[in-house]
């Protein structure tokens, strides 16, 4: 996707401290942010070359218990695997049509690969990275989550439509499609609901697994293109960051908008993390955000951090507590993975 060019950090950090968050859906006075942190919240631990990937990257996996990282190097139409404990490129995985998405399934230590351009999810055997078998769907797929208690994949399937579809990794079948009012960028798996972002819709489709029918839409009011989205079950708290640069937070509850602040432009990724109730966005203009949750209603931004323009691809391990930001390959710029140590 098109990123915008950075922002000049402190400007923008001026601008997201003077913006804060407010609870409801109502534009009276901000909260007051937190003033900038001392030392940075995300110390950067090491950097990993990735000199022979062309392009961006969409998203990655982790195996925590191997310490591989598999990120999806959509441009370069391969999966580049990194090893996180010695912080080097193992191998690189060719001949994906546009990979999307990385699943890792420690059960049978199997990789699961959805790839936009001919609309299958791949399954590889994780120790020879050897292809086992190929799931068909009608259009291109975007999004995977796993649910290990029911040993269930789900996929965002579709460009000229929207559909999640089901599989069943324990039996290696196809259980079906599930219809959405529009197509699906990221969603989260919630229990025995689904939380969908469709952007073309500004909305977040809510789906009952039980029944496999929508039973809830959440308008995502004074935002656009909600693409990235987190979850905290515990506050349920949903976290969606929208275009032209919005964080909105809805109660899992109903749907309703309590707390929206401003964010720098193109975030792609979005996480929770629980132990510090913070969240980490990444942007493609440029930045890092750290946002603390002050309580589940109140948020206000801690830290802004440079990276480089077009770098919305992350993740944020809980087991490993690292945070992995891959840079696209650029004019002058060489692909590379941070590694990140959230402090304190």
């Amino acid at each position: 996707m098109p990123f915008k060019t950075a922002w000049p950090l402190g400007a923008a950090l001026l601008m997201l401290l003077a913006g804060g968050c407010h609870p409801g859906s109502r534009e009276e006075k901000p909260e007051a942010a937190s003033p900038p942190a001392a030392r940075p919240l995300l110390t950067l631990e090491r950097t990993v070359p990735l000199p022979n990937v062309q392009g961006g990257f969409d998203l990655m996996a982790l195996d925590a218990a191997g310490q591989r990282l598999f990120v999806a190097a959509e441009d370069n139409h391969t999966v580049e695997v990194i090893d996180v404990r010695a912080g080097r490129a193992l191998t690189s995985l060719p001949g994906f049509d546009e990979p999307k998405w990385v699943v890792y399934r420690p059960e049978g230590n199997r990789l699961f690969v959805s790839t936009g351009g001919d609309g299958r999810v791949t399954e590889l055997d994780g120790r020879t990275y050897r292809s086992v078998r190929h799931y068909a769907f009608r259009e291109a797929c975007n999004n995977l989550r796993y649910d290990s208690l029911a040993h269930q994949l789900v996929v965002g399937v579709g460009k000229t439509f929207g559909a999640l579809g089901l599989l069943d990794v324990a039996r290696n079948m196809k259980m079906g499609e599930i219809p959405l009012a529009g197509y699906a960028k990221q969603f989260e798996l919630d229990g025995g609901r689904i939380y969908v972002n469709e952007p073309a819709l500004n909305q977040v489709e809510v789906i009952d697994r039980a029944t496999r029918r929508a039973v809830a839409v959440w308008p995502v009011a004074g935002a656009g293109q909600n693409i990235p989205m987190g979850l905290d079950r515990a506050h349920q708290r949903l976290f969606v960051a929208c275009a032209p640069g919005r964080l909105v937070v809805l109660s899992t509850v109903d749907g309703r908008p309590v707390a929206s602040l401003p964010i720098p432009a193109d975030a792609d990724g979005l996480y929770y993390d629980a132990r510090r109730a913070r969240l980490y966005v990444s942007c493609g203009a440029g930045s890092l955000v750290v946002v603390q949750q002050q309580t589940p209603d109140r948020y206000a931004v801690l830290q802004l951090l440079p990276t480089v323009s077009g770098a919305g691809t992350s993740l944020y391990s809980p087991a490993l507590d690292r945070y992995f930001v891959a840079l696209p390959q650029r004019p002058g710029q060489p692909a590379a993975l941070r590694i990140y140590r959230p402090t304190p």
